[in-house]
């Protein structure tokens, strides 16, 4: 730890600066033989933004000190814009974070000079091998679903699979047309109670689906996609439909771009209905018009930035949706709102078009009425984009083609053994295993990673003040003023540090997949930074605390995931699949309908404190 007497005449300020400060510092406090003040001065800096832009003297006189040295610091930095409160509450974050994890990087891979061990991940491919496909790979070989009959109610065709509607619309059962309406009709019935759409789009889906009906009345037939709505996260762009990254800055903006994913699910002959929820600046389940609840206990949110996504394919209100992860905002949601989900190898789709939290961590992936759809999806969307330099031609195996009596499969103490026992009856060999590696600030890794590239996406909107305008201001605002203090030494060491957890847990991952939680904490860290799949399943349900009646449907739902090494994405998904053929958790509808005129809706819902998941992972 460094630390820094500065002799004043009021009492001794103790200050903590990496190494980067030292320097400045000493250069800019000293006083000349002819000065007798401090070259720098303590000056009013009336912030352009709202929050704390008054009673800039009105401290206690540490405090100005302290905002004197910080404001020295950070004008070599070019960042002394922000006015005293927010340097005093920099200050206060560098102190009680950024240091520690500066120093258990630096002790971790910078104890020996030359830069010879430990190399940076910084350009990251998360390729346990040299293999990748030239050409996009083999399309999948999908099950054929004979004797699918259409239901005679709409909430069950709501909860049917892509597979099985597909199969509808293949038979001429039902159209694209007649199927949008349903899903739209459910999106807008649903959605002021669990407020998980923040645009409609009903004339595109109309006019897509009229084309998807067209076209097989031409003798085309697209694939299992074809005329099957779904949605979009918010950060996802579609041209002429805002893209508002659920952020009160940004609510009234329109992209003139095509992501694309948007592109490679409208070739398969997909229908956007909507553009869900997305906590603002992908941060949470908070966004300008509200915050999202879980269909499965409304009193409940539904947790993570893929908060739409999630509660929407939850409620039936979309047969599959589209969110992304950084650092658990598919894990969170998928487990609270009882869906099947897929974080896929990162690289595995392309981003263009999608607002980027962190180059080296963001993907894009589906959540669905079970893990068969997810591969659909998957098959669907992935290949090279040829506009984001991480993406790439994955070879995949045919998750429907496994011979999952040749795997090994591990599971760790926090595994859920109905899925244990399953598989092993299907002939999985199931063993106990550890993942097991020394580096212990993964949390600290993913932070610095995320919290530093974050903000170089959103320099200007800092700069500018509209972070005073941010719906919650200890998220982004709080987490980004203290990025500004991550030097870029710091955050090369992260690196060093995030590729030798990579090497490590690749030496330790001696199976080919393996059974455990999907919301503990460190493993949701470790994941993202080393790149892994996992399939969310879900495994059961609990009561709730403190149910509204005795006769309550309302649920806990209980998950776990299956985690592959990276691009082998495929294995995940064939396990998942099997022990789905024999449960039907994941089969099960929420019940957002069972409200009797005793039971009032909580506005706003109720916050579980003790489900409570630290920032980094929101």
């Amino acid at each position: 730890m460094w630390q820094t007497r500065v002799p004043r005449k009021s009492p001794s300020v103790y200050l903590h600066f990496s190494p980067p400060f030292l320097l400045v510092l000493v250069l800019l406090l000293v006083p000349s033989s002819t000065q007798s003040t401090p070259l720098c001065q303590l000056t009013p800096n009336m912030d352009k933004g709202k929050a704390n832009a008054k009673n800039q003297f009105e401290r206690p006189e540490n405090d100005c000190d302290e905002a004197v040295l910080l404001r020295c610091g950070f004008r070599m930095l070019g960042a002394d814009f922000f006015n005293d409160a927010k340097m005093l509450e920099i200050g206060n974050g560098a102190r009680e974070l950024n240091i520690p994890i500066s120093d258990g990087n630096r002790k971790l891979v910078a104890s020996e000079n030359g830069g010879l061990q430990d190399p940076s991940y910084l350009i990251f491919n998360p390729e346990w091998n040299s293999k990748e496909a030239q050409s996009v790979s083999k399309r999948f070989k999908y099950p054929s679903v004979p004797g699918v009959q259409k239901p005679s109610s709409d909430e069950d065709i709501a909860f049917m699979t892509v597979l099985e509607l597909g199969q509808l619309i293949k038979t001429k059962q039902i159209s694209s047309e007649e199927l949008t309406e349903i899903f739209l009709k459910r999106l807008k019935r649903y959605n002021p109670v669990l407020e998980s759409v923040i645009t409609f789009t009903e004339e595109l889906a109309y006019k897509q689906a009229k084309e998807a009906d067209h076209l097989l009345s031409q003798g085309v037939y697209l694939g299992p996609l074809h005329g099957i709505p779904y949605g979009l996260k918010d950060i996802i762009a579609v041209p002429h439909y805002k893209t508002t990254w659920g952020s009160t800055s940004f609510k009234d903006q329109v992209l003139d771009i095509e992501a694309w994913v948007y592109k490679r699910l409208s070739t398969a002959g997909a229908v956007l209905v909507a553009k869900l929820v997305t906590g603002s600046l992908a941060y949470n389940d908070i966004w300008f018009g509200g915050r999202t609840r879980n269909p499965w206990n409304i009193e409940e949110y539904s947790y993570g930035s893929s908060a739409g996504p999630a509660s929407s394919t939850s409620a039936g209100m979309v047969p599959f949706a589209i969110g992304s992860e950084t650092a658990g905002s598919m894990m969170y949601p998928a487990d609270r709102c009882g869906v099947t989900a897929l974080r896929p190898t990162f690289g595995t789709v392309g981003r263009t078009g999608v607002m980027s939290v962190s180059d080296s961590l963001d993907k894009l992936g589906p959540f669905c009425r079970s893990a068969a759809d997810c591969a659909i999806i998957l098959d669907a969307i992935r290949g090279k984009d040829p506009d984001d330099l991480s993406s790439r031609n994955i070879i995949f195996d045919d998750p429907f083609t496994v011979d999952i009596t040749k795997l090994t499969v591990g599971y760790l103490e926090d595994a859920s053994m109905e899925v244990v026992h399953v598989l092993q009856s299907k002939g999985v060999h199931m063993v106990p295993f550890e993942l097991n590696y020394t580096v212990d600030s993964v949390q600290g890794i993913l932070n610095y990673t995320m919290d530093v590239e974050m903000l170089a996406h959103f320099d200007e909107w800092q700069r500018n003040g509209m972070d005073d305008d941010y719906e919650v201001q200890d998220q982004w605002p709080l987490v980004l003023r203290r990025a500004r203090a991550i030097t870029a030494v710091d955050y090369f060491q992260a690196q060093r540090a995030r590729g030798k957890l990579i090497r490590e847990v690749r030496e330790s991952f001696t199976v080919d997949a393996f059974v455990g939680s999907v919301t503990d904490r460190d493993r949701v860290c470790m994941g993202n930074l080393v790149g892994l799949p996992v399939v969310v399943v879900p495994t059961g349900f609990t009561e709730i605390s403190d149910p509204p009646s005795v006769d309550t449907r309302r649920k806990t739902t209980v998950t776990t995931g299956i985690f592959a090494p990276p691009d082998r994405d495929h294995i995940a998904l064939a396990l998942a699949m099997v022990y789905q053929s024999v449960t039907d958790h994941h089969k099960q509808h929420p019940p957002i309908d069972d409200n009797s005129p005793h039971i009032s809706i909580p506005n706003p819902p109720k916050f579980m404190s003790f489900l409570q998941i630290p920032r980094q992972l929101q």
